[in-house]
């Protein structure tokens, strides 16, 4: 079974039992924790995976991360259960399904927005109302992204639509364009 398959089935026992217990908030909480944690630190997710270390190792480490004062204790337990099972190396992916589950239970659409430079309060509400045309969703989150090789305009991702309307793009079409000669005569 793939990883992902594995993630997602945790993730959703996780969000079941959380949502049965009234703890979906604190537990939520815990994931975007350990989520933050993994993209600011990659050294975490590689001893995640790490098998030359035990799994008591990698749960004393999360145990350190997640304080029993500042953490929910469903989630102790939960990544006690992970670490019984030598499944710490999927414990990152569960952490983004648990996300992708409680977007969808919550009925938040989370958007990608790259542009050239930082949009205005006006543009964000342009786009947000663009989202929730495309989505029929109510509630959504646009995750900004700059990139300057777009040389100028945006590309919007939703799901798996993408509108792209960047300058860039265009001239790539352009130049394709421009490649085939329609005008030569073809033997």
């Amino acid at each position: 079974m793939s990883n992902h398959r594995v993630a997602s089935r945790y993730a959703k026992s996780i969000m079941e039992l959380s949502l049965e217990k009234g703890k979906l908030e604190e537990v939520h909480a815990d994931f975007d924790k350990l989520s933050a944690m993994a993209k600011s630190n990659y050294d975490l997710v590689l001893l995640l995976k790490n098998p030359i270390i035990n799994s008591e190792k990698k749960l004393n480490v999360l145990n350190a991360l997640f304080p029993a004062s500042s953490t929910q204790e469903m989630t102790r337990t939960f990544f006690e259960i992970i670490s019984r099972k030598n499944r710490e190396a999927i414990l990152v992916d569960v952490a983004k399904e648990f996300e992708a589950q409680y977007n969808l239970h919550k009925s938040i659409q989370v958007a990608e927005l790259t542009t050239t430079t930082p949009i205005t309060a006006e543009q964000r509400a342009v786009f947000v109302e663009a989202v929730k045309e495309i989505s029929g969703l109510t509630e959504v989150q646009i995750v900004e992204k700059i990139n300057p090789d777009l040389i100028g305009g945006f590309v919007l991702r939703v799901n798996d639509r993408q509108l792209d309307e960047s300058l860039s793009s265009k001239l790539r079409i352009l130049k394709s364009q421009f490649s085939q000669n329609h005008y030569e005569k073809k033997y």
